[in-house]
């Protein structure tokens, strides 16, 4: 099968030719239809994350055909893989019902090979069944950015007033989903970012500006998607006493030191760590209900290097999408 694969951290993917996977025992094969393309491949690639499973085959928001495998889905199904693959059932997480935090846990497009191919194979325990109304490219990033930015609405309580700051792949469609349950969104951007502060207008959001400046209102909450942690301090600013600053990313540059008065007040710093498949199941029926618009750039499988640069570069608005399969639709 055709395949971009990362050969070592630091250099471009490169295409080949491998060996089609083959299903284990509990495992599906997949044709892969379309992968999103997430900040966290970017950071595999880039070397921010060390240890990856090396050679490697990138990307964990797939969306894919089952042609065989497993005993949960019929061929023909249409499947998504998220980021988690695989946890062990016994640590103290899983037992608890934390199992986005189980030590032993093991990531598509990481420890596992993923989506940047025709083919890949996942547990079928870790897969989802996908909305029919979500053409393939439109699905992939809710297997990551929409999923891990409800589970960072989720831990930002009940704020009225919610700041997404790093307004990208996450932001565009939790914009929406606050939205819709009656929240004001404030989009942070970078300085004089007008066309995208004219899109988080375009989603609903109440103000769109630069974040380190931030609102003209204080805020309940911000989610902090974009990896910069100079983000993190001005964010605890804008926010309300009581309030809480939500760090959505796997991977952040340093949080700058800053007076301790900043955090008084009982606010909160907490970061999101993957996410459960009740959380995926949560969200991806939210999205059958209220269906959100989902705002993509698609590339053909061999311009996985391309769309990796573009999101380095800060280009692109929403989610970049590989079409793998020539039946997708489009």
């Amino acid at each position: 099968m055709r395949a971009m694969v990362l050969g070592a951290q630091r250099t471009p993917l490169r295409a080949a030719e491998v060996a089609d996977p083959e299903p284990a025992a509990g495992q599906v094969l997949l044709r892969v239809r379309a992968c999103a393309v997430c900040r966290t491949d970017l950071h595999i690639v880039d070397g921010d994350l060390a240890r990856p499973k090396l050679p490697l085959v990138p990307g964990h928001q797939i969306v894919g055909e089952v042609v065989g495998g497993g005993e949960r889905f019929e061929p023909g199904t249409r499947v998504g893989v998220p980021w988690l693959g695989w946890t062990c059932g016994e640590c103290r997480f899983c037992v608890a019902g934390q199992e986005n935090l189980c030590d032993r846990a093991r990531f598509t497009g990481y420890d596992l090979d993923g989506g940047y191919a025709d083919l890949a194979v996942a547990d079928e325990r870790y897969c989802f069944s996908i909305p029919t109304d979500y053409p393939d490219e439109q699905a992939a990033p809710l297997l990551c950015a929409g999923l891990i930015g409800y589970r960072s609405l989720r831990l930002a309580g009940d704020a009225e007033r919610i700041g997404l700051y790093g307004f990208g792949a996450s932001a565009h469609i939790v914009c929406q989903v606050a939205v819709a349950q009656g929240r004001a969104v404030f989009g942070g951007t970078r300085a004089g970012d007008a066309e995208t502060q004219e899109f988080a207008r375009s989603l609903g959001a109440t103000w769109a500006g630069d974040a380190l400046a931030g609102p003209p209102v204080e805020l309940d909450a911000v989610i902090v998607f974009a990896p910069v942690g100079e983000l993190v301090p001005p964010a605890l600013r804008h926010v309300r006493k009581g309030g809480s600053v939500v760090c959505a990313g796997i991977h952040m540059s340093d949080i700058p030191a800053f007076p301790y008065d900043w955090l008084w007040g009982e606010r909160m710093i907490r970061s999101v760590t993957n996410l459960t498949r009740a959380d995926g199941e949560e969200f991806l029926a939210h999205a059958r209900a209220s269906p959100v618009r989902v705002e993509v750039e698609t590339f053909p499988l061999e311009e996985a290097n391309v769309a990796l640069a573009r999101l380095r570069s800060g280009a692109l608005r929403g989610a970049a999408v590989l079409v793998c399969d020539a039946t997708s639709e489009r």
